[in-house]
């Protein structure tokens, strides 16, 4: 799949590429992004230019996960966020906000362009979110969105070298007013 840009009011969702190398690199120097995301840590110069030259295009390529640079229209990178397809008609959302754009409704913002555009483009019917327990900010966001937590699980995320228990929230398709693809008959309790 050809990459896309997504835009908001304030935003413009993009692939990042190798102009944005030392800007991804600054931004994930922040410990809390380096503690809460599945970043390598520490965070080296080349795990930018990795990224930006080798796992953006490809994931877009093979239609496995869609990764967006989350920037101001002054340019001003704000975070990032990915889409991952896990199965079909799921996918996973993930993402980290740089420490000067936090609090200021950006993720929230990008996350809900975002989930409308996977519905729409990539036909996911269940777009679920998953965080480290305690990783408040992103559950804020999550939250915010619209998701719904569901639940904890126990030891479901790998993140540098041990497995932590997650928080796991879905967003649906009718959380935002769009159709499913396929029907879907809610539990009735």
């Amino acid at each position: 799949m050809d990459p896309v840009t997504l835009t908001t009011e304030r935003l413009l969702l993009r692939t990042v590429d190798a102009r944005d190398t030392d800007t991804v690199y600054a931004a994930a120097q922040d410990p809390d992004i380096q503690r809460w995301t599945t970043i390598p840590s520490p965070y080296l110069r080349e795990h930018a230019v990795s990224f930006v030259e080798h796992a953006v295009p490809e994931g877009w390529v093979n239609a496995s996960l869609f990764t967006f640079g989350v920037f101001l229209r002054s340019g001003a990178l704000t975070g990032m966020l990915g889409i991952t397809m896990r199965s079909l008609g799921t996918a996973e959302i993930g993402f980290w906000t740089a420490r000067e754009h936090r609090r200021q409704g950006y993720t929230t913002e990008a996350t809900r362009v975002a989930a409308r555009w996977a519905f729409t483009a990539l036909a996911v019917d269940r777009l679920e979110w998953r965080a480290e327990v305690g990783n408040t900010a992103s559950r804020a966001v999550a939250e915010s969105t619209g998701f719904t937590v569901e639940g904890t699980l126990r030891s479901a995320l790998h993140n540098n070298g041990t497995l932590r228990d997650c928080w796991v929230g879905s967003l649906l398709p009718s959380d935002l007013s769009l159709p499913s693809t396929y029907p879907y008959l809610p539990s009735p309790h």
